[in-house]
């Protein structure tokens, strides 16, 4: 597949003139100032807003709202991404979190304005070395987990990944090669998985491209949070290796080898966590389309033959 061709995250956004005008007027008093200007972000995997807005006074800030009408998880991780961002450490590289709407409805996240632009994909190799050397720096910060109320993410994941064993049980005629060949394989190999990202970091769990942003300065600031677990502190490093895989144009394996966190890890552990991620892309992308997200279950199929391609390069399948 030519980068061309790939499918991104995303949803059909509503925009902020799409919000309830008592919503809009209440998310107003949040940010302390009438919007008069309203630019709408694409990606990411929300049917809601994602505006950054300008108000009457030249303020500038970032805005993202949803309901349950929309897509019945979203407000949930609304919420969970307000409690994570508030308790972050100042010096992460995050939004902060300015206010919080939340009428048990809509819920809406104010957050300050970020000056930066999205990694370009396929990756270049200045932005690869600057966002891998921002998390070995952030995993080191954020190690003992600073947050006690954030779940563990061998927990969250142990059920994700789990995939092969339901595809085994279930099987699926689009399964490709050299999965389908090597499905039982598959299954052994995941089934320690989740349990080999145990640790006590804070662990982002969602870095990808489009949860990024590189200021003009070249740092790196990491957006969207709802997914943070305690967990070992080379997950992050190791998603960024799969989303660059996924746009193609890069040896991950040599990336992999140059990163101080990577490199130390168990060549096993690795192919065992990209096996539990791999079943859990392709299970989940045969699922009935996600509501407002019409693109979400494309996209994972795409992570889906990433991962596979770089995991049947490491078993010389």
């Amino acid at each position: 597949m030519r980068p061309s061709d790939m499918i991104n995250a995303g949803g059909v956004r509503i925009r902020w003139r799409d919000i309830p005008p008592d919503v809009r007027e209440a998310i107003e008093e949040v940010i302390g100032g009438q919007v008069v200007e309203a630019v709408s972000q694409s990606g990411g995997f929300s049917p809601g807003t994602a505006d950054r807005v300008r108000t009457d006074d030249g303020s500038r800030v970032f805005v993202k709202a949803v309901n349950a009408a929309l897509n019945e998880h979203s407000p949930g991780l609304h919420r969970r991404e307000a409690q994570v961002t508030a308790r972050l450490p100042v010096s992460t590289p995050a939004t902060q979190l300015l206010g919080v709407y939340d009428d048990g409805d809509w819920v809406a996240l104010v957050l300050a304005d970020v000056d930066g632009r999205h990694p370009r994909t396929p990756w270049d190799a200045e932005e690869i070395a600057g966002v891998l050397a921002t998390l070995e720096s952030l995993a080191a910060r954020l190690t003992p987990c600073p947050i006690e109320s954030v779940p563990l993410l061998p927990d969250e994941l142990r059920r994700d990944f789990a995939g092969w064993t339901r595809l085994h049980e279930d099987p699926w005629a689009e399964l490709p090669e050299p999965a389908a060949s090597h499905l039982r394989e598959l299954v052994d190999l995941s089934a320690p998985s989740a349990d080999l990202l145990a640790g006590d970091t804070l662990v982002h769990t969602d870095v990808r491209a489009d949860n990024l942003l590189v200021r003009p300065d070249g740092n790196v600031v990491l957006i969207d949070w709802p997914w943070a677990s305690r967990g070992c502190d080379w997950a992050d490093s190791l998603l960024l290796l799969v989303n660059v895989e996924l746009y193609g144009g890069h040896d991950v394996e040599a990336l992999l080898a140059a990163s101080d966190l990577l490199a130390r890890v168990p060549a096993g552990h690795i192919n065992a966590v990209l096996a539990g991620l791999c079943g859990y892309f392709y299970d989940i992308s045969r699922r009935p389309p996600a509501p407002g997200l019409p693109t979400v279950r494309q996209f994972q199929r795409d992570q889906g033959d990433a991962v596979l391609r770089w995991l049947a390069r490491r078993l010389h399948w």
